[in-house]
């Protein structure tokens, strides 16, 4: 695999069984497709805006406090001053040469995609689909905060796609930041096998540059040099190389366990040197063994180059990665595979739509094999149609490059195509295959919203469903019993910004309910169910029959079915229509009419009449058949619980645990970091509305607080009962 990495653009164009068009700008070898993510306010775009001054695509440096970064291009993101909608960027890196430090791929230049990604937990949806189609990933974490909740959750994101990743241990120019500790952290709380590859020098306002521990060199920058351009290549201090030869021997004794090259070298006594450590280390790096970790700080521009060095040292091309998996559209057993091959039958999944107000929908996808061109058709699987390719445009935030060509490993979007959603495999019609989608978390918080003048009352439809089309975490319904539109999302913010974008972008006033939670449904024992829609007197009649057994499901699991009738009790013709009412009976359960997760159905059942049976009297016998059912199998409501995570001074510890369990709050577990306290609790979502007003309150604005969705759990009785009456229902 790394020979094949280290073969000039020349050779690879030449090869006659090379993966590589002779016509793409740079070869799949010199390409990385990564992400930069982390916990909300560590860094992120910081550090994504120093790699894009040092690659040379910004000229000058902005800032998130300014409002004038490159990713966060939204009016929204710079008010706020964070991350709403990831940004995808192109940019060009070479490794220079600097004496007596060797590097993989010494200048050779490379095209690096970045895609920049939100730290709030309200937008983990954009943070799934991009790791989705991401090689390789940046995790950032600050130095003095260490590993938060959301930094969890996108570890778990990456860690379900498989990606590798590096870590920038950033802010190390903060007070009490400590750059072993997020170390230890790291191994302790995500699992992962770190290895400091650059070591900060010095922490707080001591930060002067970092030890590379491969090489044994010290990177210290000049102090004249605001931007961080010019720095020194030293030798080690005495403390230095203590630290490093620590470090150095942590790496090889690793790397020998998990790299069977490595391994036979150090086992047979043969001299190791700084190749190939830096060749297993990447090779271990891409099989997720472990994760080489880096620390600086971007914001006073220390440690971001040498960060990038190893981005390219270390993280896959789209050639080193397992061929992308699909199944045929005809058979979800047939496994179909899309090797990274510019030869190969054209394959894409697109991951994000986004409304662009100056060329409209634009559709962004990353090419697994094959190419694709302007003018070029392509097929969608999902919808059995061909359309065509416009315009194709490379991202470089909110500016646009079109260009003709979209090779294998490429990330671009393509401009004025119809009928796409969120993880639609785009393909070539010869290729049958059907890529994974990404996966969502389901909303948690529903409000109502309505518009303030009836002129406003068409566009904010039109606004609402290109919303909707554009964020999978948005889901917009009309409530069938008062007639009001409901959206829902993955919390407050996430609906704040949604009502702002209809006010900008669609010029839409609107005015919104109190903020609602969006209970779910489940049932908690087997049962059967029977429905009969029978109408004979006079004209045509309808008739419809089935019986179907119900049964829990795993948690997450949604809905299943299965069709076990036989002698065609139900004809052929009608069984779509029966899965229909059982789909349309899950949105509306019997105990609060809140939608039913986690049920699998088996039909068992039913008849039909020669004249009066049709597809309309199947799906409502099955709606009746499954309310009967649900009545029967203990059908219970449930609440989104949320993994709160304080952070407090000592003297406010009591008080906030009491505040939490007055709340109904589980208290998971508490600590301390330096002379502040943690506290780690599970509650229930529908507790949890003004509490950032109450724990400043209790604190006098000293404490802060993270919340993150943790999972569906039975509401108690009395709630329950408080929840139908509000609603106009009766508890089951």
């Amino acid at each position: 695999m790394l020979a094949t990495a280290t073969v000039s653009a020349s050779q690879m164009s030449e090869s006659p069984n090379s993966p590589n068009s002779p016509d793409r700008p740079y070869p799949l070898e010199r390409t990385r497709n990564i992400g930069i993510a982390a916990h909300i306010d560590a860094g992120k775009t910081t550090l994504t805006e120093r790699v894009l001054f040092y690659t040379g695509m910004i000229h000058r440096i902005g800032e998130v406090h300014d409002g004038a970064t490159t990713t966060d291009h939204m009016e929204q993101e710079r008010e706020r001053g964070i991350t709403i909608t990831s940004a995808a960027v192109t940019c060009e890196w070479m490794q220079r040469k600097d004496e007596g430090v060797y590097k993989l791929f010494e200048e050779e230049k490379q095209r690096v995609n970045i895609i920049d990604t939100p730290g709030h937990v309200d937008f983990t949806a954009e943070v799934e689909r991009s790791l989705r189609v991401l090689d390789g990933a940046i995790v950032v974490f600050c130095g003095v905060a260490g590993v938060q909740p959301q930094t969890e959750t996108v570890w778990r994101q990456a860690s379900k796609y498989n990606v590798p990743r590096i870590v920038f241990v950033n802010k190390m120019d903060r007070v009490g930041a400590n750059f072993q500790n997020v170390v230890e952290e790291v191994r302790e709380k995500l699992g992962a096998t770190p290895l400091r590859i650059l070591i900060p020098i010095g922490s707080e306002e001591h930060l002067k540059g970092q030890i590379d521990v491969l090489n044994r060199k010290a990177v210290v920058y000049t102090e004249d040099d605001t931007l961080g351009s010019t720095f020194e290549i030293r030798e080690l201090d005495e403390q230095q190389a203590q630290d490093a030869d620590e470090a150095y021997g942590e790496i090889l004794n690793t790397l020998a366990d998990v790299d069977e090259h490595l391994g036979e070298k150090f086992l047979l006594e043969e001299e190791i040197t700084v190749s190939d450590l830096k060749k297993a280390m990447r090779r271990a790096t891409i099989a997720n063994k472990v994760v080489p970790i880096a620390g600086g700080s971007a914001f006073k521009n220390k440690g971001v180059q040498y960060l990038v060095d190893a981005v390219v040292d270390y993280l896959p091309s789209p050639l080193e990665i397992p061929a992308a998996r699909g199944q045929s559209s005809e058979d979800e057993n047939d496994e179909v595979l899309a090797p990274t091959d510019d030869n190969g039958k054209f394959c894409s999944l697109a991951f994000k739509l986004w409304a662009d107000k100056y060329v409209g929908k634009l559709v962004f996808f990353r090419v697994y094999s094959g190419t694709v061109s302007k003018g070029d058709m392509v097929y969608n699987p999902r919808t059995r149609r061909k359309e065509r390719i416009g315009r194709l445009i490379q991202i470089q935030a909110d500016k646009h490059e079109e260009i003709e060509t979209c090779y294998a490993g490429d990330i671009a979007a393509i401009v004025g195509i119809k009928n796409v959603t969120t993880g639609d495999t785009l393909c070539s019609q010869k290729f049958d295959i059907l890529l994974e989608p990404p996966s969502f978390p389901e909303p948690v918080i529903a409000m109502a919203v309505e518009p303030r003048t009836t002129a406003d009352q068409e566009k904010m439809s039109s606004g609402l469903a290109r919303l909707m089309e554009e964020d999978p975490t948005f889901v917009v319904h009309t409530d069938e019993d008062t007639g009001q539109t409901i959206i829902s999302g993955m919390g407050e913010l996430h609906l704040e910004v949604i009502i702002d974008r209809l006010r900008r972008e669609f010029s839409v006033e609107a005015n919104v309910g109190k903020p609602q939670i969006a209970y779910r449904e489940t049932i908690t024992a087997d049962a059967g169910g029977e429905g009969l829609l029978k109408k004979q007197s006079g004209g045509r009649g309808q008739y419809g029959h089935v019986v179907l057994d119900v049964s829990p499901n795993e948690k997450g699991a949604g809905l299943t079915t299965k069709s076990l009738v036989v002698g065609g009790a139900i004809p052929k013709e009608f069984m779509n229509a029966v899965t229909a009412g059982v789909a349309e009976s899950m949105t509306n359960g019997i105990v609060a009419g809140y939608p039913v997760v986690d049920v699998h159905v088996n039909i068992t059942d039913g008849s039909s009449h020669d004249v009066d049976s049709n597809e309309n009297a199947f799906k409502m016998a099955a709606i009746f058949a499954m309310k009967d059912a649900f009545r029967k199998a203990g059908s219970i409501l449930l609440e989104p619980i949320m993994d709160v995570e304080v952070t407090t001074p000592e003297e406010n510890q009591g008080d906030i645990m009491g505040d939490l369990n007055r709340r109904r709050g589980q208290i998971q577990e508490m600590g301390s970091k330096g002379n502040v306290a943690i506290v780690k609790s599970k509650v229930p979502l529908a507790e949890m509305f003004g509490y950032s007003t109450d724990v400043r309150t209790i604190s006098s604005g000293r404490a802060s607080f993270v919340m993150t969705p943790s999972s569906f759990e039975p509401v108690p009785q009395a709630i329950v009962e408080a929840i139908c009456k509000e609603r106009g229902t009766v508890a089951a």
